[in-house]
């Protein structure tokens, strides 16, 4: 079964392709599902783009691949904040 709980899951282990697709098959359901919108958006790089971005963060965001690196941009986002 497709969810959103394990497309984050595939996320967070650096399946992100898998990732992308369940996002997609999920939005073709119902179209407006805004946590799988997001999550295409980060995933195929179709960003805004923004003058001041971190882009170290940034390129740390896009690319994360475990949950340590997940709960370090959290930390980073608490003291941005």
């Amino acid at each position: 079964m497709k969810t959103l709980t394990l497309a984050s899951i595939y996320e967070l282990q650096g399946l992100k392709s898998e990732a992308l697709e369940i996002y997609k098959d999920l939005l073709k359901k119902d179209p407006n599902n805004k946590e799988a919108k997001i999550a295409i958006k980060r995933l195929s790089g179709l960003r805004k783009k923004y003058p001041n971005v971190n882009e170290d963060m940034k390129k740390f965001f896009v690319n994360m691949d475990s949950e340590v690196e997940f709960l370090e941009f959290e930390r980073w986002l608490v003291k941005w904040n």
